[in-house]
C-alpha cells in the first residue's frame, strides 16, 4: 500500500467520525429545543422527511417541521434522543448510512419510541452536513405511538 492510499483510508476514517459528531451534535440541538440551530446540520438543497410529512425539499420547506411544529410542540424539556449503531459509508464528499434512534418521553407517562435515520451527508466547505434525512417510526412503548 502506498503513501497517496493510506492518506485516503486516514482521510475516509477522519470523515467517518466527523460525520458521527455531526449527527450526534444535531441530535442534541433537539433535546436543547435548538431548532433554529438544527437547521445548520442542513445544505439548503437537502430533503427531509418525518414520519407523514412526505419529502420536503430545500431547507426554507423543511424549516416549518423545526421552526414550526417543534418549536411550538416543544417549549419545555421532557424527552430526550439516542442514536446509535451507525452504518456509513463515505465516498469522497458524499456519505449515506442509518442509525438507530430513540426518543424517551417523560410526560404524561414515561414512553419511548424507536426510528430509524436514513441519511445521506454532503461535505461544504470543509463540514458534512445532511443532504438528505428521512426519520421513520419501527417500534414505540404503547400501540398509538407507533408507526
Amino acid at each position: 500500500m502506498d503513501i497517496k492510499e493510506l492518506e485516503k483510508r486516514v482521510r475516509a476514517i477522519e470523515d467517518l467520525e466527523k460525520i458521527k459528531q455531526m449527527h450526534r451534535e444535531y441530535m442534541s440541538c433537539l433535546d436543547n429545543l435548538e431548532f433554529k440551530k438544527a437547521l445548520d446540520f442542513f445544505t439548503e438543497d437537502a430533503e427531509v422527511e418525518v414520519r407523514f410529512s412526505g419529502v420536503l425539499k430545500g431547507k426554507e420547506n423543511f424549516s416549518q417541521i423545526y421552526l414550526g411544529t417543534l418549536a411550538t410542540r416543544r417549549t419545555e424539556r421532557y424527552d430526550g434522543h439516542l442514536v446509535g449503531q451507525p452504518v456509513i459509508a463515505v465516498d469522497g464528499d458524499t456519505a449515506r448510512g442509518h442509525w438507530l434512534v430513540y426518543m424517551f418521553f417523560s410526560r404524561p407517562t414515561v414512553e419511548w419510541v424507536q426510528g430509524r435515520h436514513d441519511c445521506e451527508y454532503r461535505k461544504e466547505n470543509g463540514e458534512w452536513k445532511f443532504s438528505q434525512l428521512k426519520f421513520a417510526r419501527t417500534l414505540a412503548s404503547k400501540p398509538d405511538l407507533f408507526p
